[in-house]
C-alpha cells in the first residue's frame, strides 16, 4: 500500500480546521490518495503572553513546520498565507494555493455598528500592527488592547468584558463556523488587509510532493498572493512593521491596493496599481517602490528597517 501524504499543521482549532480542508480537497481531486494529518507545535503557539512583534513576528508559526518538511518528517504543510515570511527557507516551495477565503477584517463588538458605533475610549483587542496603525488612524480616540490567543479565546475576552470590541480576521470565523452576533467587515480600500489574508499556504519541498499538490491550485488566488508578496518583498518588510497589499483579479486585471504605516497611525502611505494579471509579481515590486520613494522608506526606517 502506497504510504500516506503526511500534511503538517498547527494544533489549533482554526489550523485543524484549514489542514482538514485541504485534505479533503487532495483527496477530491487524487481518487485513492491516502493522507494523514501530523499536529507539530510552533514557538508561536507555545509563547502566548508576549506580543509576536518582540517574539520575532508570524514566522514562528512557521519554522518548526519547515524544519519538519527539511527533516523528511512531514511531506507538506498547511500554512495561513499570512504568517509566510517573504523568503522561504531553502529547498522549499509553496506548492499550491488553494481558493481564497473572505481576505477582510472584521470587528467584532458588544454592540453593533461597527467601528463608527464605538464609543470614545472603547478598548479594541489585537496583535497585529497593521490593524493597530489602522485603527489608530480611523479612531484615534480608542484605545488599542494587545491581545493574542486563538479565536476562541480572544471572543471569550470579549464576552468577559476584557475588550470592547476585537478585530479578526473574516477567513477565520468563517472556516471555524463563528458567526459572532455583532461582527461588522471593515472596507478594504480602507483597511487594507494583510499580505495574503484569507489564503492558504501548501508548502513542500521542491519536485515530486509540490507537483502533486498543484491538483488543489486556484491561479486567480495565485496571481493575487504573487502581487501580494511582491509587494512585501520590495519594500522588505516584516510583520513588525504595519503593512498590507491586497489585489484582486477580474477576468485578464489585477488591481492592487498597498500601504506602509507608522505603528501610531498619524502618518500611512497608500497606493494602487493596475495591470494585466500576467505581470502580478511586477505590479506589486513596482508599488512597492513606488511607496518607499513616496515616504515609506522614512517610515520604515523609524522602526529601524533597513530598506
Amino acid at each position: 500500500m502506497t504510504a500516506a501524504l503526511r500534511i503538517g499543521t498547527r494544533g489549533s482549532r482554526l489550523a485543524l480546521a484549514q489542514a482538514e480542508w485541504v485534505r479533503q480537497r487532495l483527496e477530491a481531486a487524487e481518487p485513492g490518495l491516502r493522507t494523514e494529518l501530523v499536529v507539530i507545535k510552533t514557538s508561536g503557539d507555545r509563547i502566548q503572553d508576549v506580543p509576536l512583534h518582540q517574539l520575532g513576528g508570524k514566522g514562528l508559526f512557521v519554522k518548526e513546520l519547515e524544519a519538519a518538511l527539511g527533516e523528511g518528517a512531514i511531506d507538506c504543510a498547511v500554512h495561513s498565507l499570512k504568517d509566510l515570511p517573504g523568503e522561504l527557507a531553502p529547498g522549499l516551495v509553496v506548492a499550491a494555493v488553494p481558493e481564497r477565503e473572505d481576505p477582510h477584517d472584521v470587528l467584532v463588538g458588544r454592540q453593533p455598528g461597527g467601528l463608527a458605533a464605538l464609543a470614545r475610549g472603547a478598548r479594541v483587542g489585537t496583535s497585529s500592527p497593521r490593524r493597530a496603525a489602522l485603527l489608530r488612524a480611523l479612531r484615534p480616540d480608542v484605545m488599542v488592547v494587545a491581545l493574542r490567543g486563538n479565536v476562541d479565546t480572544r471572543l471569550a475576552k470579549l464576552e468577559r468584558g476584557e475588550v470592547d470590541a476585537v478585530l479578526l480576521a473574516a477567513a477565520g470565523l468563517r472556516r471555524l463556523g463563528i458567526r459572532p452576533p455583532h461582527a461588522v467587515p471593515c472596507d478594504v480600500r480602507e483597511f487594507v488587509p494583510a499580505i495574503g489574508q484569507g489564503a492558504l499556504a501548501i508548502e513542500s519541498r521542491a519536485g515530486e510532493p509540490a507537483r502533486r499538490l498543484a491538483t488543489i491550485e486556484h491561479l486567480p488566488s495565485r496571481q493575487a498572493i504573487d502581487a501580494e508578496r511582491a509587494f512585501l518583498s520590495a519594500v522588505g518588510g516584516s510583520c513588525v512593521s504595519p503593512l498590507a497589499a491586497h489585489a484582486t483579479v477580474h477576468a485578464r486585471r489585477l488591481a492592487l491596493h498597498a500601504l506602509i504605516a507608522r505603528p501610531d497611525g498619524t502618518r500611512i502611505v497608500r497606493g494602487e496599481a493596475d495591470g494585466d494579471v500576467v505581470a502580478s509579481a511586477r505590479l506589486g515590486r513596482e508599488l512597492g517602490e513606488r511607496l518607499l520613494r513616496d515616504g515609506g522608506a522614512a517610515l520604515l526606517r523609524e522602526l529601524g528597517m533597513a530598506t
